[in-house]
């Protein structure tokens, strides 16, 4: 199945999923990963889930919730975002919670998702930014088949206003 093995599932946004999804979107020590800096109000969240329609086509991205199958506890989710039908290709994201992580799960995650965007979506190429300093990310990657295109200085913006080293990976489908 292309959303669940053993122990994880992939599934879309839930209802239920707007508290955990709150706390993500509005944790600062995240937002130097992605393209967003300010905080997220419950109602626009809960508008983003009641009006996605789960599509990359529709939609332009697709955020997949990663749980546990025997505890249904969420583990983190795997984003694609920047969806350009044209060249098919999209950006890969990942979240796990720190007690999930160096377990296995994100390549297991990871691994599932390559699947579904070669089979379901025939996509041509995945891509990922990940900052210089880590490292846990790069091997993540690199482990899923991912090659290191290119790193490039200055990319990110850094937690102190600077700007930091990115490496991006690249996974031909």
């Amino acid at each position: 199945m292309w959303f669940e093995d053993t122990d994880i599932r992939l599934r879309a946004l839930e209802p239920e999923d707007l508290d955990w999804l709150y706390t993500l979107e509005n944790d600062e020590t995240l937002w130097g990963v992605g393209c967003s800096n300010v905080p997220y109000s419950r109602y626009a969240l809960k508008s983003y889930i009641a009006e996605s329609r789960h599509d990359i086509y529709a939609d332009g991205q697709l955020r997949l919730v990663a749980v546990l199958k025997a505890t249904g506890a969420v583990v983190g989710c795997v984003d694609l975002v920047d969806f350009s039908p044209r060249h098919l290709r999209a950006e890969v994201g990942i979240f796990l919670y720190p007690d999930y992580r160096n377990r296995g799960w994100g390549g297991r995650m990871l691994k599932m998702l390559v699947s579904y965007t070669r089979e379901h979506l025939c996509l041509h190429q995945l891509y990922a930014w990940v900052a210089e300093e880590n490292v846990q990310a790069q091997r993540l990657f690199q482990k899923s088949g991912f090659s290191r295109q290119a790193v490039l200085e200055g990319w990110l913006r850094d937690k102190k206003g600077g700007f930091t080293a990115a490496s991006l990976f690249t996974l031909l489908l």
